[in-house]
């Protein structure tokens, strides 16, 4: 019997690691045994970003499968959501292997129940790496099959279906794909479309010889922003390398907060469901719960992380979540995140108003934010209690916990700083309603967590 320590690779969400240093074609085998041992379903859909381990780890994986007794249908090419599309549509256990915004060196797996329920360390990947740990699993008494299936054509009409972009204005948009799998995706479902798409990096990459495929750090969308400009374009798109995160750019050059998205959307998705339940994270800003009360929802507050959502979402009946780092949640697509059905809410609500993107989303960006700040810090608890003890005794301060240490002021700003799961560090976000504001108080917190920096 194999003896191995996985716990490098398999986090709170998913497994990710470096190829082959920490994941290689071995494992992954021993992890699709395990997967199918406990899923204990007929069969299995699988999908691939562009990296070049994803093939042979993706049918390493599915050989793993097949000794289970468990048949493999393989999508090949896709996108993650065009996976959750899959497990949801086919009613079938799903992993998709990408690395999502990672560097080139790095891969994993995003593993998921039927009807794309997600698989989480307190939903069964603990005990799926518990089972690889232990491998080699005994075979079934006989081996499963594998065939192939084209997903992207029924992912394509299924989100098509769900906002109708034929009637808009004809729209410039500029997408910047980052070589990864909306290169793949975004000409199937927006073609035909009264839009005039000028591509970026469209070309499957997993080398991402442009840019990381991370829009979360704006240095990855500098070109994009430059584009939209030089072209004249009503808007850009930018998509991280699995494309289920979407960011957007209006027709100045200038992002779209995810929190104004997720406002914008939520409103798209109650005039369809009056009184809806909409999910934020506890990053989100505050106009997103405001905004959603105004129209009639129920906000419901919940952590950051894809499976608590997801669980949140089934509890409340929610019809849409969203998060400030651009994952979208919607009801209509199991529970799932999907940054091309957000995108296309977008294009339809720009589309069908005439005035541009910037004045559009000026109704959903009440407040200053300062982004994701990360620290390096010795001890992370100890840090975010030293900042609590210093705000404890203030007047009129609110303390919530839910997830890391949120506190807001008097005044109405606030401030979250939450403990990486991985590494020593501390995320610090701030908002208020001004920026001089928001500046104070980010700085006063930087000196205080900053103090203890390594």
């Amino acid at each position: 019997m194999k003896t191995r320590d996985l716990s490098r690779i398999v986090k709170a969400y998913d497994i990710r690691g470096v190829v082959p240093d920490d994941f290689d074609t071995d494992i992954a085998r021993d992890l699709g045994a395990a997967f199918a041992r406990m899923v204990d379903a007929p069969a299995v859909v699988t999908a691939h970003d562009m990296r070049e381990s994803s093939v042979p780890l993706s049918r390493a994986f599915a050989e793993g499968v097949l000794t289970q007794g468990v048949d493999v249908v393989e999508a090949g090419l896709g996108s993650t959501d065009m996976l959750y599309f899959a497990s949801g549509s086919l009613d079938l256990p799903g992993a998709m292997f990408t690395a999502s915004h990672n560097p080139a060196q790095y891969n994993g797996i995003k593993l998921c129940r039927a009807g794309a329920t997600p698989i989480g360390a307190d939903t069964g990947l603990l005990e799926i790496r518990r089972l690889a740990e232990e491998a080699p699993l005994p075979p079934a008494a006989r081996l499963g099959r594998a065939g192939t299936q084209d997903i992207l054509a029924g992912y394509a009409a299924f989100l098509r279906g769900l906002v109708d972009l034929r009637g808009v204005r004809p729209l410039t948009v500029v997408i910047d794909a980052g070589n990864g799998m909306a290169g793949h995706t975004v000409p199937a479902v927006l073609s035909e479309l009264p839009l005039t798409i000028v591509p970026m990096y469209f070309e499957l990459d997993g080398a991402f010889p442009n840019h990381e495929a991370n829009p979360l750090d704006p240095a990855n969308l500098v070109d994009l922003q430059a584009k939209v400009r030089a072209v004249g374009a009503d808007l850009g798109l930018a998509f991280d390398g699995d494309a289920d995160r979407c960011f957007v750019i209006d027709e100045r050059g200038e992002p779209v907060s995810p929190s104004a998205v997720t406002a914008l959307v939520a409103v798209r998705e109650l005039a369809k469901n009056p009184g809806g339940v909409i999910l934020h994270n506890v990053i989100t800003s505050r106009a997103v719960p405001e905004i959603v009360a105004e129209h009639g929802g129920r906000p419901v507050r919940t952590r950051v992380g894809h499976s608590y959502i997801k669980a949140e979402m089934a509890r409340t009946k929610a019809i849409f979540g969203g998060e400030h780092s651009a994952h979208y949640y919607f009801s209509e697509f199991w529970r799932a995140d999907t940054g091309m059905l957000a995108a296309m809410h977008v294009l339809a609500a720009l589309g069908e108003q005439s005035t541009p993107l910037s004045a559009l989303a000026s109704a959903y960006e009440r407040y200053v934010g300062s982004g994701e700040i990360n620290s390096t810090v010795q001890d992370p608890i100890a840090t975010s209690r030293a900042v609590e003890k210093s705000f404890v005794d203030r007047m009129g301060v609110d303390i919530d916990r839910l997830d890391g240490l949120t506190i807001t002021l008097p005044d109405r700003s606030w401030f979250n700083l939450r403990a990486s799961n991985t590494e020593p560090l501390l995320r610090l976000n701030v908002e208020a309603s001004e920026r001089a504001q928001m500046e104070r108080l980010r700085d006063e917190l930087l000196e205080m967590v900053r103090d203890q920096s390594v």
